[in-house]
């Protein structure tokens, strides 16, 4: 498949020349999905510094959740003083038995209001349907869909509320095409991940930070994924992945669809107050 990207107009930024950019979230920000040799990850945060020519201060980590972000990745993106952030984080709450709207969007609203009020330039994203990439079993896709939805609404609110922009990865160029995506389907491959970094880009543009340089949709550096490694991703992490989320989701879905059809949740399955915050 072909992607022509636009091109990126710099725009005279009202903050100055930016100089840190500051990427928190799970394991599509640490880049994995894009490797290069010496077994290491790249994806999209190292383009997008270098195009914006800015020092990187990645501070995700593969696994977190909303709640890892506020509580430990935050504090340590504001120690680097940054002029931009990316926050992209959210589906591995999905696929947790104890997600919860409510406190995720307290607690992105706390995130990007902190790095905001710091004095960055902030981009989150909203996600696409995974169900359209990622095959799972009719019940599961629907409450996936469903917590997606949520979560989009989400990071949606939190972004109007703090004026961030929102990088929709529905109209990602390509976003349902097989070859921007890696062997587990789940982080984009090479090319997935510069298409990224461009439209992160795109966004800091249009909020009037200058972009010095360009994003190279090129594949380049990368390793190569062989038919091989499909294979070896299905027997070893693919099929242990979906294992381990079915016995924390499938609970859930159970409850859900055994529940009496009109009946909120919150009466048919009483639960204890939760604090926000």
């Amino acid at each position: 498949m072909r992607v022509h990207a636009e091109a990126i107009t710099p725009v005279p930024s009202a903050r100055g020349e930016p100089t840190t950019l500051a990427v928190l979230g799970d394991s599509i920000a640490v880049g994995i999905g894009d490797p290069v040799r010496g077994g290491a990850w790249r994806g999209f945060a190292p383009i997008l510094a270098g195009a914006m020519d800015v020092r990187l201060a990645n501070v995700a980590t593969s696994g977190a959740r909303v709640a890892d972000v506020r509580n430990h990745q935050l504090p340590l993106a504001l120690r680097e003083e940054p002029d931009l952030a990316v926050v992209i984080v959210g589906m591995n709450d999905t696929m947790r038995s104890d997600f919860d709207a409510e406190r995720m969007h307290a607690d992105l609203d706390r995130v990007l209001s902190s790095l905001t009020a710091a004095g960055a330039a902030v981009v989150t994203i909203r996600y696409h349907d995974h169900g359209r990439v990622f095959r799972l079993p009719g019940p599961l896709r629907r409450l996936l869909a469903a917590r997606i939805g949520e979560l989009n609404s989400a990071l949606e609110a939190a972004a109007h509320r703090n004026g961030s922009g929102v990088v929709d990865l529905d109209r990602l160029p390509g976003a349902y095409h097989p070859s921007i995506w890696s062997v587990d389907r789940l982080h984009p491959c090479e090319l997935g991940h510069r298409l990224l970094a461009h439209a992160f880009a795109c966004q800091f543009a249009e909020a009037g930070v200058t972009v010095s340089g360009e994003v190279s949709l090129q594949c380049s550096g990368g390793v190569r994924v062989r038919r091989l490694d499909h294979l070896g991703w299905l027997v070893f992490k693919g099929v242990p992945w979906l294992l381990s989320r079915g016995r924390d989701l499938v609970p859930h879905l159970l409850r859900t669809l055994l529940r009496p059809s009109g009946v909120p949740e919150s009466i048919a399955a009483p639960q204890q107050n939760r604090s926000i915050g």
